[in-house]
């Protein structure tokens, strides 16, 4: 902690500390010593610089706008390959929240008349759902609120779309869309998409076209989406498989990480089971009579 730092105000008159009505003379005026903690003043100092940068900064920042993001250069997107290309444009100020976009964008150069990025691999349709998530927070179908679609919520309805998925499409769509976004860096649209899976009423089939696709296309360390697809099939495998038996087959054999991990839940599941029953049939032992000791 620093010394305490002395500052000497000035000289006082008389008149200053006495008054109109009294009167003194010949008194000796002494010097007015004012004693302030340095470490006190530098902090209160610093805290006045920051509420006046604050301030300042508010002052200075404009608000960004929508027609801010519409007034921003055009990109082209160019989804897929050969007789299957599809070409789409976005606002580069919306895209640039994706940190793939971003550096691809900062390859252009300023005076650049085309500026396009090729995604060769990737599904017009996620793309699409992706762009309107930038454009509107989210993609169709959208999410009902727990009043209109029971204790969960569901999916608006989508006319082109079965009520139960056989086929496993409409998981398919949110795979993609997570997939996707994952490769962007948008977390959020990642949440939203994985919301969306388990809100759609699917069979055994399209539970395994689900499961094939996460197994192919996601990382292995990304349990937020792997899990819960080992964890249906470890729950419900007993009966599920006999409604697609050559399926599941296929499927432990093409993915053996699908098959383990599926495996190693329904191996906890029992012991825990296991380890309960026993807890509860154990008998208890009886109070022993302390022995005495002989001499």
């Amino acid at each position: 902690m620093a010394e305490p730092e002395i500052q000497i105000i000035g000289h006082a008159s008389a008149e200053d500390l006495t008054g109109d009505d009294v009167e003194m003379v010949g008194a000796e005026i002494t010097e007015v010593i004012e004693v302030v903690d340095a470490d006190a003043a530098d902090g209160e100092g610093a805290e006045n610089d920051a509420v006046e940068e604050e301030e300042e900064e508010e002052k200075t920042t404009p608000r960004v706008t929508f027609v801010d993001y519409l007034k921003s250069p055009v990109i082209e997107l160019l989804i897929g390959t050969k007789e299957d290309q599809t070409l789409l444009t976005a606002h580069q100020a919306l895209l640039v929240q994706s940190p793939f976009f971003a550096e691809a964008v900062a390859q252009f150069s300023e005076d650049a008349t085309t500026r396009r990025i090729e995604l060769p691999d990737e599904q017009l349709d996620a793309v699409g759902c992706f762009l309107q998530y930038l454009y509107t927070g989210e993609y169709f179908p959208k999410r009902l609120d727990e009043s209109k679609g029971g204790a969960q919520g569901g999916l608006e309805h989508d006319p082109s779309a079965p009520n139960i998925d056989d086929t496993g499409d409409q998981l398919l769509k949110h795979a993609r869309v997570y997939a996707l976004a994952h490769k962007l860096g948008i977390t959020d649209l990642k949440t939203l998409a994985h919301s969306k899976v388990h809100r759609i009423n699917s069979t055994a089939r399209g539970e395994i076209a689900y499961a094939r696709f996460v197994y192919a296309h996601t990382p292995r360390e990304d349990t937020t989406i792997r899990r819960p697809v080992a964890s249906f099939w470890a729950q419900r495998s007993h009966v599920l498989r006999h409604e697609a038996d050559d399926e599941f087959k296929r499927m432990c054999l093409e993915f053996p990480q699908f098959g383990f991990d599926v495996l190693s839940l329904v191996l906890d599941a029992k012991e825990k089971k296991e380890g309960e029953r026993e807890r509860v049939e154990a008998p208890k032992s009886a109070r022993k009579r302390a022995r005495l000791s002989e001499r």
